[in-house]
């Protein structure tokens, strides 16, 4: 039996599942990217980097390219992508999966603070405390200006032409990985006191908290928007058993 799969990808567990899933026998993936991405061809498959254009557009690209069925491997934030694919696919009798990354849990020694969104984790941080937001540069706005702060934005790529949009504000690029230890004289050498992160989960990305910890930083941490209901996986390998039951 053969099988054609699409992977919704842009995380590292959808760079380990093209690897492993693109060896199957009887077994066809097409990867897809919302955006562009640093190093698209690395997943070893076929792999397209666009939107579908909305929900008639997934429908027609399924139909189109007879994709039997969709393993999600987003990020755990790609909260409207996981609900709309998981929708269709319902809608079309495609099976669909979702490989969500167990989230971060509180050690202790941590200062941790939930919050529900940018907006909430924003109102957390005190006037005239220096922030330290490592969410991502999409979605910047949601902070609102945060006055009276000193705020550092993380930047992987590149420092961007335009300001950051807070009122005190200035770019940190940088590249992972990120050793804590490396984390640690970076907080030290800003003045960081709170920490702004997405509790995205995944061992690599840890080592901010880590630092965090080792510095007794405060941490506002946004809380994942729901998912939806679906098969649902927590690690690679069981995600890669869902799929070769379909070709066995």
């Amino acid at each position: 039996m053969s099988l054609r799969v699409l992977l919704l990808a842009g995380t590292l567990e959808a760079r380990h599942l093209a690897s492993a899933l693109g060896a199957v026998r009887g077994l066809t993936v097409m990867a897809s990217l919302s955006g562009p991405a640093r190093a698209p061809n690395a997943l070893g498959v076929a792999t397209r980097i666009g939107g579908f254009g909305g929900e008639d557009g997934f429908r027609d690209f399924l139909d189109r390219e007879r994709i039997g069925a969709v393993l999600d491997a987003t990020h755990p934030f790609a909260a409207r992508i996981s609900a709309r694919s998981a929708r269709i696919c319902g809608d079309l009798r495609v099976p669909y999966g979702l490989l969500l990354r167990p989230a971060w849990r509180p050690q202790p020694g941590d200062r941790w603070h939930f919050a529900q969104n940018e907006a909430d984790a924003a109102r957390q941080v005190p006037e005239g405390a220096t922030a330290f937001l490592a969410t991502g540069r999409m979605g910047l706005d949601a902070f609102g200006t945060m006055p009276g702060r000193r705020v550092y934005v993380r930047q992987l790529d590149r420092r961007p032409d335009t300001p950051v949009p807070f009122e005190d504000g200035d770019w940190v690029v940088g590249r992972p990985p990120f050793p804590v230890e490396a984390e640690a004289a970076l907080f030290r050498r800003l003045g960081v006191a709170w920490l702004v992160v997405r509790n995205a989960g995944g061992s690599s990305s840890r080592t901010k908290l880590d630092a965090a910890r080792k510095l007794a930083i405060d941490v506002a941490m946004i809380r994942r928007p729901p998912q939806p209901e679906s098969i649902r996986f927590d690690t690679v390998s069981a995600a890669i058993l869902w799929v070769r039951r379909m070709i066995q």
